[in-house]
């Protein structure tokens, strides 16, 4: 096992977010996964729970993607288990406006992450994250 496929998965996850694609989160996601955010530490329960919280924050950005926030996770460590087929994830965190080329101009909000991978079916999938404001 090696984390560039970790990191592969969670490129493709801010490439869809950067182009407001929920259909491409979706695999990405466990079934039961379950993320917490940071601001107000709201828990969102299940893939479909979160598809649909990302459906409707790309409907915001419907007059053009500078128009909504995009944000952009960033691996700073992944750590493999050893014993089981698993990974831990940490890093920083950044939203705000988009620009054309799926950049972020200046960071409206940001903070630190770690997320829960396991692999199954030969894909990682994230079956948890967690998120902390800082900024």
């Amino acid at each position: 096992m090696t984390d560039l496929a970790i990191r592969a998965r969670r490129a493709a996850f801010n490439r869809a977010i950067a182009e407001g694609d929920a259909t491409a989160i979706a695999p990405i996601l466990a079934r039961d996964c379950v993320m917490v955010t940071g601001t107000d530490s709201a828990v969102i329960a299940g893939r479909t729970a979160q598809v649909k919280v990302w459906q409707r924050e790309f409907a915001a950005g419907k007059a053009g993607p500078a128009a909504r926030l995009i944000y952009v996770r960033t691996p700073g460590s992944i750590t493999l288990s050893p014993v089981e087929p698993i990974a831990l994830e940490q890093g920083a965190w950044q939203g705000g406006t988009a620009q054309a080329d799926g950049t972020i101009s200046a960071p409206v909000a940001s903070g630190l992450y770690t997320a829960k991978w396991r692999e199954t079916g030969g894909e990682w999938v994230i079956e948890a994250e967690i998120f902390i404001t800082l900024g």
